[in-house]
């Protein structure tokens, strides 16, 4: 393993350690779930999803109550700490990082009422929640909830989870012109239909949800990104710009693993026609420095604005408008920089890295997708643009 690895892991453990509110504690050491996951990341792209006894030791780490509310045994951890650990992650495999973040979902949960959350948590802290939400569908209202028809894409990590969120709209449902009413259903309510078949994070699981006539009370239902119910420090964080955070955090991570990688490759790759060893060429060194500090600045300036946020949060102060726009631009920037750093340390590979079981394949393919998820798509430089010009954002910006 290449010291810059080393970096992440001992300068920035993924979890605090020490003291009453040490997370850790009788809980599986996440490095051990992480060793795992990188011995096993070829069979979760095979099988189209992270198996269900990965799912569980990440549980056993914590993992997946990063977000539950204190009072329902959670964590509820700091934003740019819970980013931190979906990086590692990532350095080990994207499509397990992926499905990680979503120890972050349980944020949008907490808009649920009070009374709903205790049922949810029930069965304790380590909920994992998975949702489908477009195309939005139509649904009918009947008193007191909607009756749900429909079938939604890019239902992340849905093969694992406990609840599963689909995408409504319709007469009464407030707020759709924003963001979408989301109904939560057990997993034995919803159809997974079995489609996800793309050039990157495949290990992710990203099927369609069908649900086919089911009815679900007003009270399992929430608009993303609404206020929550529950007055913890991580709820005020906006909702929607940590979305956008976990997930760029997996490019972090994949961009520190392709630069481990071609440092690797450089003093020691024997080449086919027989030229200079990579660390013995001029452009191999100024190419390889240029991407490292392209990863660190994008990465200072990524957590620089979470923990900006975190440290008004904890002072008392509301979330103004300047700071959520720099929490989506930190995110929009690292996902499309780090994708960057990726192809041209893919570039330096050389020849070795065309083959499909080099490690750079599949960190360049699962970069790419990153980049296309809708709260990391280059438009949000438009709505960072406005904001900065003193003018309207797109709507649902930042």
């Amino acid at each position: 393993m290449q010291a810059s690895s080393v970096e992440v892991q001992v300068r920035e453990p993924a979890w605090p350690h020490g003291g009453a509110d040490d997370p850790t504690t009788g809980m599986l050491d996440l490095e051990v779930v992480i060793a795992e996951i990188a011995a096993r990341r070829d069979e979760f792209d095979e099988r189209s999803h992270v198996p269900r006894d990965v799912i569980a030791k990440l549980k056993l780490a914590g993992v997946f109550r990063a977000s539950t509310p204190k009072r329902f045994g959670g964590t509820a951890l700091a934003p740019a700490a819970f980013f931190r650990i979906i990086e590692r992650i990532a350095i080990a495999d994207g499509s397990a990082a992926w499905v990680a973040a979503f120890g972050s979902a349980n944020i949008y949960l907490a808009a649920l009422p009070a009374d709903t959350q205790r049922v949810l948590y029930q069965g304790g802290p380590d909920q994992i929640f998975a949702g489908a939400l477009y195309p939005v569908q139509a649904a009918e209202r009947i008193e007191g909830g909607w009756r749900v028809n429909g079938q939604w894409k890019f239902a992340s990590g849905c093969k694992g989870a406990d609840w599963l969120g689909v995408g409504i709209g319709g007469a009464g449902a407030a707020g759709q012109a924003a963001q979408p009413l989301t109904a939560v259903f057990p997993p034995g309510e919803v159809e997974i239909v079995e489609n996800w078949d793309v050039v990157g994070l495949q290990g992710t699981g990203s099927h369609d949800l069908r649900v086919s006539g089911k009815v679900i009370d007003d009270a399992w239902t929430f608009i993303r990104g609404a206020a929550s119910t529950i007055d913890e420090p991580v709820y005020r964080y906006p909702s929607v710009s940590y979305q956008a955070g976990v997930h760029a955090a997996v490019n972090l991570g994949l961009a520190r693993a392709a630069l481990d990688v071609v440092t690797g490759m450089s003093g020691s790759q024997v080449t086919t026609t027989g030229a200079p060893r990579l660390a013995d060429r001029p452009h191999f060194r100024i190419e390889l420095a240029k991407c490292e500090a392209a990863l660190r600045s994008t990465r200072a300036f990524f957590y620089e604005a979470a923990e900006q946020v975190w440290d008004s949060i904890h002072a008392g102060r509301p979330v103004s408008v300047e700071q959520a726009n720099l929490l989506r631009l930190s995110a929009i920037h690292a996902a499309h920089t780090t994708s960057d750093v990726i192809q041209r340390c893919y570039k330096l590979g050389g020849i070795a890295a065309i083959y499909r079981t080099h490690r750079l394949q599949r960190i360049v393919r699962d970069s790419m997708v990153v980049t296309q998820h809708a709260l990391l798509g280059e438009s949000g430089y438009d709505g960072a643009g406005a904001i900065f010009s003193g003018v309207p954002a797109f709507k649902g910006y930042p």
